[in-house]
């Protein structure tokens, strides 16, 4: 009886000993495809974002170099001294005023130059529409700054184009 009775436990113990190795295996097998997917695609990920960031850095760094050019130096073109009557109620005042405009090249500037009638009258008109109180203010002269750029600005001809002035800088600036 012993020695049957551990034949029939070898019997089923072989069982599921051939079992055993072989679903291990397999399941190794599985664990090991898994983890090798797994593997490829963070390899495949992070190919891919370096890719991508990297291409991104490198055309995101060409237009800051073209950004970073050096600057071209401002161009000022200084007007004749204007002489006006002011508008006023009890007496007669007057603007004495120097000014410098900034203009976006040589070219704007030339052309400023050779319209300079037309420049000083639409300057002279708008001048002396102007009451001392309204210009003797901070707010008021920055106002009038804005105001005597567009003036320039616009087109001395109907179809013209507009003059790239970018701002007015008062040099002397005195009311009697």
């Amino acid at each position: 009886m012993a020695t049957s009775a551990p034949k029939a436990a070898n019997k089923a113990g072989a069982k599921p000993d051939s079992d055993q190795p072989a679903a291990g295996s397999s399941k190794k097998k599985k664990l090991m495809i898994i983890a090798a997917a797994a593997l490829l695609l963070i390899v495949g990920a992070g190919g891919g974002a370096w890719f991508f960031l990297g291409s991104k850095a490198q055309h995101s760094d060409k237009p800051a170099k073209e950004q970073h050019k050096p600057a071209t130096p401002p161009v000022f073109m200084a007007l004749e001294t204007f002489t006006v009557n002011l508008q006023g109620e009890d007496m007669q005042q007057f603007l004495q005023v120097n000014m410098t405009l900034q203009v976006a090249d040589e070219a704007t500037a030339e052309q400023l130059k050779t319209n300079m009638p037309q420049v000083r009258n639409r300057l002279l008109l708008l001048l002396s529409s102007k009451k001392a109180a309204e210009i003797l203010t901070v707010e008021g002269k920055k106002k009038l700054s804005t105001e005597i750029v567009q003036q320039i600005q616009e087109p001395f001809t109907p179809n013209g184009p507009k003059h790239d002035v970018s701002d007015v800088f008062f040099t002397s600036f005195v009311v009697q």
